[in-house]
């Protein structure tokens, strides 16, 4: 594993090597922002594999990856939490690059359907970790059980994203195409983006096609009134 060469691997990689000692800060840092509302587009899933994978080349070993990521993990559900229930919907605007009011829709429709145990599977999906803790706090979940949860959740996440890094980093064939294996991360932690994306853009299409309907109706029926006709004339 040491003689990987770093420099070949795809960004979550290279961002680690880039942070030379200090490598389990930029973990817990980047945990914390992608949790906190921050920047939900960063490679969390990506970030505990690939460090796990790479944890030799890195000079850490994997339980510390697991001891600065779960504390940054419940923290960053606690910058949600809170920012749902003292702020709210405020926020969100409908056009914003981030803090879409869809995004938040999604995520409470995702809290209403699982309740406290939406904060466990939740974790495990892209994007919509980072906001069902704030549904979590605009539906005003009792602080006590979000905490609960929050904290089943984030150990769960990282340590097996830990767990997974640490198998994968013991079969030699991963060793010797991690460059692949880390692009095969990458692109499945997006997947659900990608999938997401998909539908709203059908939804979308949908939506206009009703309206171009509604609009069509109406104006055959002004086509056969006889009121109209005569005044055309």
């Amino acid at each position: 594993m040491t003689g990987l060469h770093l420099s070949l691997l795809p960004d979550t990689g290279t961002l680690l090597h880039s942070f030379g000692p200090w490598v389990l800060v930029g973990i817990a840092v980047m945990i914390f922002i992608e949790s906190g509302v921050l920047f939900p587009f960063l490679p969390g899933d990506s970030l505990l594999v690939t460090a796990a994978i790479l944890a030799g080349a890195l000079g850490i070993a994997p339980w510390q990856i697991v001891l600065v990521g779960v504390p940054a993990a419940i923290l960053g559900d606690q910058v949600g939490y809170l920012l749902g229930r003292r702020v709210g919907r405020r926020l969100f605007k409908d056009d914003a690059r981030v803090l879409r009011t869809d995004r938040l829709e999604e995520a409470e429709q995702f809290f209403a359907r699982y309740g406290g145990f939406s904060l466990v599977l939740g974790r495990f999906v892209p994007i919509v970790r980072t906001y069902v803790p704030l549904a979590a706090g605009t539906a005003a979940m009792r602080y006590r059980r979000f905490l609960l949860w929050n904290v089943v959740g984030a150990t769960l996440w990282v340590v097996g994203m830990t767990t997974v890094g640490v198998l994968l980093g013991g079969i030699p064939f991963v060793a010797n195409n991690i460059d692949v294996l880390m692009i095969v991360v990458v692109v499945v932690s997006l997947l659900p983006i990608a999938i997401g994306a998909l539908r709203r853009m059908r939804a979308g299409k949908a939506a206009q096609a009703v309206a171009g309907a509604d609009l069509v109706v109406p104006m055959a029926d002004r086509a056969g009134d006889p009121t109209i006709e005569s005044a055309a004339r």
